[in-house]
């Protein structure tokens, strides 16, 4: 391998970023409409783990008579 390769490496730190404010607010805006898609993923999938969890645990927990197809139970 090239034994050089990480020799002229040098650290930044970044300290101000310059923006307009109005280009900041576009910037918020556009990754918030990027977030929507992890957000319908992330619920899809904690919706499935509480459904596995209940489907598991239903039966102890007391919810084994709750969903009957039946008239009210009042």
């Amino acid at each position: 391998m090239d034994e050089n390769k990480y020799q002229d490496e040098q650290k930044v730190v970044v300290t101000d970023i310059r923006m307009p404010f109005w280009s900041m607010v576009i910037f918020m805006v556009k990754w918030v409409f990027a977030s929507i898609p992890a957000l319908v993923i992330f619920s899809m999938l904690i919706s499935l783990i509480v459904a596995v969890i209940t489907t598991l645990f239903g039966a102890m927990w007391g919810f084994h008579g709750m969903f009957h197809q039946g008239g009210p139970s009042f």
